[in-house]
């Protein structure tokens, strides 16, 4: 397994900064942002794809997933949601996504995580349920074609938050485009047992988020280690299951000590993987 780091809690740096800390850091991968400030799709030339690609050559650095789930460029991290009430509304964040997905060609990535709908304001679930279908089976014919594949991310309240409502929504979207990206803390935050879903999801996972949740469950990330969630048992079981692929540990509530909150990470979860 290989350990990567997302690029969303380093919002006060540039992105060719934030390549370089992490490289130094000795991580093997960077989660980039397709947001404000690192790589919002308006804003980012095809030179600038291509000297972020030239600095990862550098860094010899590899991008180990896109996230497409912040939107801080149009509202914020939730909004505009494929679940908004308003059709334009829901247009946005589709768009952004197929946005996304051309990117992801640019800069030769093969993932790119997005939000499980969308917070349920003002909707029916079942509604709700079913504009996210036709969103993502839209988004999946594109995807296909491009060679990439959007991972939903569970997330505590918004549409799809457990094991069990990801899988009856892969039975819905069966296309293998559509796969999972797996964020331990999140499932920990709904009272579900991240080690016990491992296997169970395993069809499914692309990919791997990694932060420390407290014990009363709350959802804040906090860095590996802080929390009470059993990092050392959820790493050996995914090492068990043969995944070669990447962990990224995502903090971007450490905004104010990223380089710190990156380092601190990488010690403990790489003297796991070093122990395994």
């Amino acid at each position: 397994m290989k350990l990567g780091f997302s690029s969303n809690a380093f919002k006060r740096y540039d992105i060719f900064q934030t390549i370089d800390t992490l490289a130094d850091i000795g991580y093997q991968g960077v989660e980039i942002l397709l947001d404000i400030p690192h790589a919002f799709p308006p804003d980012t030339s095809d030179e600038k794809i291509s000297a972020i690609k030239e600095k990862l050559k550098e860094r010899n650095l590899a991008i180990s997933n896109l996230n497409a789930f912040m939107l801080y460029g149009i509202r914020d991290c939730w909004h505009p949601s494929f679940v908004e009430a308003d059709l334009t509304e829901r247009r946005k964040r589709i768009e952004h996504t197929h946005n996304c997905i051309d990117m992801a060609v640019k800069l030769g990535a093969k993932t790119l995580s997005t939000e499980p709908g969308g917070p349920l304001l003002g909707v029916e679930r079942d509604w709700a349920n079913r504009v996210f279908i036709e969103a993502m089976e839209e988004l999946a014919d594109h995807a296909e074609t491009a060679g990439v594949t959007i991972l939903v991310e569970p997330e505590p309240d918004l549409l799809i938050e457990t094991s069990d409502q990801f899988l009856a929504f892969k039975r819905a979207v069966p296309s293998g485009s559509i796969a999972l990206n797996f964020d331990i803390g999140h499932f920990y935050c709904v009272g579900e047992d991240p080690a016990r879903l491992v296997d169970k999801l395993l069809p499914y996972t692309k990919h791997y988020h990694l932060e420390d949740i407290a014990a009363d469950r709350v959802h804040h990330h906090l860095i590996p280690g802080m929390g009470a969630i059993d990092i050392p048992h959820v790493v050996k079981t995914i090492k068990c299951t043969g995944y070669e692929g990447f962990i990224t540990i995502e903090l971007y509530p450490y905004e104010d000590q990223a380089a710190a909150a990156a380092t601190k990470a990488f010690r403990y979860v790489q003297r796991i993987l070093d122990e395994l």
